[in-house]
């Protein structure tokens, strides 16, 4: 199955999600996702382990708290594009990620177990995707009170990822 690039009606070019999307590079949504496995997970698996918990500054994450983080974004993104697809009409809440990072204890978990997390959502997600049809993705709902479709989540999982790897690699390597 082929999901191709949202046009910029489908989501909020405002934000962030515009340079998420712009980032990935392939032509399919479930493409992007499934090489970014392979991308995510031999990044972590070659970081040192005396930079598993180094932050670059007061107040960052780190590299551990990140991969906590993209995998409770896209827990949060497949939702939303779950429910989206399904019609739903209600605006889907908006969450602060710092918030959801502070309350953690990501910093006590192995990156291995974090890795198993991050698979198992990864295939979860792209089983999800394959199973809306062409009209499911083009659906317009309400996420954080901004319109989007399941088509663009689809494009902004990978692109949110690839994000915070080059932060990784510019800031913490």
């Amino acid at each position: 199955m082929k999901i191709s690039k949202p046009t910029d009606n489908e989501y909020n070019t405002q934000s962030p999600q515009k340079s998420y999307i712009q980032t990935v590079t392939t032509e399919n949504a479930i493409e992007a996702m499934a090489e970014n496995i392979f991308i995510v997970e031999n990044f972590f698996k070659s970081l040192p382990i005396e930079k598993h918990f180094y932050r670059y500054a007061e107040g960052k994450w780190t590299p551990i708290e990140v991969l906590g983080h993209i995998i409770d974004c896209e827990r949060i993104l497949a939702y939303r594009a779950m429910c989206i697809a399904r019609n739903e009409k209600q605006s889907l809440p908006g969450f602060d990620e710092a918030d959801y990072v502070t309350a953690t204890h990501f910093n006590k978990k192995s990156l291995r177990s974090f890795l198993l997390q991050y698979k198992a959502q990864r295939k979860s997600t792209i089983l999800l995707f394959k199973s809306f049809s062409q009209r499911e993705l083009s659906r317009l709902g309400l996420a954080n009170n901004w319109p989007t479709t399941a088509r663009a989540l689809a494009w902004i999982i990978p692109g949110h990822e690839l994000h915070h790897l080059n932060i990784l690699k510019e800031r913490y390597l």
